[in-house]
């Protein structure tokens, strides 16, 4: 593995801590970031830092994206990235998108000549950064299997679910209760402030119990401390998914009213000044409003 070239292209919380994943497991890795000082950690352990996307998967053998939206990818796959990489090269996608672009993407990145290889990780950057991640994959299994080494690095499962589409489909489901539930766990716990329970106190019952999860307690405690940032995954990324979510649901004849209830509820928070603090902050609007 440690003669094996990745390029990590987008270091926010996941990318970065997936980065680090790479660099620590001995992999020689070039990395790039739009905000390029989001890069120092990384190229003070030693990875190099590329100037622009296509400078760091020139003579790459795997390259990683973990990008934002369907715009980020937009600009920096299909920009930069696929007239620059060689032929064939296996491109393994973390970006959360639609189950209908990651389709569609597959098949553009086909036509130039590279492999998309959908692969959605569920997990936060602490799990990332330590290769405990959850990984989704979908596509065409040789070209997964090109990258199973990298992958097993990013976490003890991956998942194959199937067609294009279906990694993404899986990622949205998730994200979709997540949503559902920080915002049903802010709305309650601010009831119960308001009725007189001491907050720190609610929220580290809500942390203990058996109505809790692994994700809720994690967010119960971003509340209790207030600690919003750095976000491990931004109220507006939150809001992002729950839209794509509902919009894929809908092409399928689903309705999905909590959830949509759950979209409103984020974006007033982005309204709010809350977009780039950690979804958990949605505690903190609903607080104010309420008060």
């Amino acid at each position: 593995m440690a003669t094996r070239k990745v390029a990590v292209l987008g270091l926010g919380g996941m990318g970065g801590g997936m980065a680090h994943r790479l660099l620590d497991s001995g992999v020689q890795l070039t990395v790039w970031n739009r905000t390029a000082a989001k890069a120092a950690g990384l190229v003070a352990a030693g990875a190099r830092q590329a100037d622009s996307p296509a400078e760091a998967v020139a003579g790459a053998d795997v390259v990683l994206v973990s990008l934002a939206d369907e715009d980020a990818v937009e600009q920096v796959l299909f920009g930069a990235v696929c007239p620059a990489a060689r032929p064939g090269t296996p491109i393994i996608d973390t970006s959360t998108v639609s189950p209908t672009y990651a389709r569609e993407a597959g098949e553009r990145a086909a036509r130039a000549g590279v492999k998309r290889i959908e692969a959605c990780v569920v997990g936060n950057p602490h799990q990332a950064r330590n290769g405990e991640l959850r990984v989704l994959t979908a596509g065409a299994q040789a070209d997964l299997a090109e990258v199973e080494d990298v992958l097993a690095l990013l976490g003890p499962q991956v998942v194959y679910l199937g067609p294009p589409g279906m990694a993404a489909t899986m990622k949205l489901v998730f994200n979709a209760m997540l949503g559902a539930q920080v915002a049903s766990m802010a709305e309650a716990v601010a009831y119960g402030e308001r009725s007189g329970l001491d907050r720190d106190m609610l929220l580290m019952a809500v942390e203990r119990s058996g109505f809790s999860s692994k994700v809720m307690s994690f967010r119960a405690a971003l509340m209790r401390e207030r600690k919003y940032e750095p976000a491990a995954f931004r109220t507006r990324l939150m809001n992002k998914d729950l839209r794509l979510a509902l919009a894929e649901a809908a092409k399928v004849g689903v309705d999905m009213p909590v959830i949509e209830r759950s979209a409103v509820t984020f974006t007033e928070a982005i309204d709010a000044g809350y977009g780039d603090q950690d979804a958990a902050a949605v505690h903190e609007m609903i607080g104010r409003h309420d008060a």
